[in-house]
């Protein structure tokens, strides 16, 4: 155990006096990870940061069910509770409007008293007004739920305006497939980065390599300082990026204030939660040493 201990110190010192050994190398490589690495968790910053906004605005379609101008005294009532019956667990709330309190709201506004003057009788019919209780996909279960009701007796309209909802949700789902996307990208450019790297110090280092494999060193002795420089580099590109990340996030927070109060309300984007960063500095490091370990392979074959 102390011997496997001895070594593992031994590679980790190693990889810190060659890093030391090559600032300006081992600093460029470092910040051009870390800018790599800040765009996701920019990314995923403002997402995570927007999807609460969003949930707190009114999400919910609600599906307006209108009735037939001449149904039967009662039918709204009654459909009102056949929703609640069949759906119960899809529906946070079922209301009827009666035609007089619709007719009653409209001549309240100075835009349509005159034109309802005129009018004999009561055009409006009674409605229903449900609302959805929240959940995943509420688009697609209003139009379910809306080809459903337009059956009931007596239902002339079934009115839906979820276009809002579905764009909404489109947007997130496109944001979250980009952020994705995006992930992909930075981890090709840090693999390319450390696999770049680590070649350039084990062709440099093959003289020394060479006296070591006759000496009597194995494989693993060999290539472990270059699967911790990897993963060193990977670790510390992650912290340069959730450095870079908090910076960059102050001019736009500023930016976003002047915006949110023409609004009325107030939004400032925040970091990803503690362990999505440990996470992102382990994924980089794990991508480091990855990298490392198929470098090295390739390129210490002499």
């Amino acid at each position: 155990m102390n011997s496997w201990l001895r070594q593992h110190r031994y590679a980790l010192a190693v990889t810190l006096r060659r890093l030391a050994g090559q600032p300006f190398s081992s600093l460029s490589n470092l910040l051009v990870m870390g800018l790599a690495l800040a765009l996701p968790l920019l990314g995923s910053a403002i997402l995570i940061s927007v999807q609460p906004v969003a949930r707190e605005l009114s999400v919910t379609p609600e599906l307006t069910v209108y009735m037939r101008v001449d149904a039967a005294p009662g039918a709204a009532e009654r459909v009102a509770a056949q929703i609640r019956a069949e759906h119960a667990q899809q529906i946070e709330d079922v209301r009827v409007i009666k035609r007089e309190e619709a007719l009653a709201a409209l001549r309240n506004n100075p835009a349509w008293s005159a034109s309802l003057a005129v009018l004999p009788e009561n055009p409006l019919p009674d409605a229903v007004v449900a609302t959805l209780r929240t959940g995943d996909d509420l688009a697609t279960r209003a139009d379910t739920l809306a080809a459903t009701w337009r059956k009931l007796d007596q239902v002339d309209v079934v009115q839906l305006d979820s276009a809002w909802v579905q764009r909404l949700e489109a947007l997130l789902r496109f944001a979250r497939i980009g952020l994705l996307f995006l992930a992909a990208c930075v981890a090709v450019v840090v693999l390319a980065t450390v696999f770049n790297t680590v070649r350039m110090q084990a062709l440099s280092q093959r003289e020394e390599i060479a006296v070591a494999r006759l000496v009597g060193a194995t494989e693993s002795f060999v290539r472990r300082p270059f699967l911790y420089l990897g993963a060193v580099t990977g670790a510390v590109a992650g912290l340069v990026a959730i450095a870079l990340a908090s910076i960059l996030l102050q001019p736009l927070n500023s930016a976003l204030v002047g915006l949110a109060r023409s609004y009325g309300a107030t939004f400032t984007l925040h970091m990803p939660p503690a362990s999505l960063l440990i996470l992102a500095v382990v994924g980089a490091a794990a991508l480091g040493a990855l990298s490392a370990r198929w470098s090295v392979t390739r390129n210490t074959r002499f």
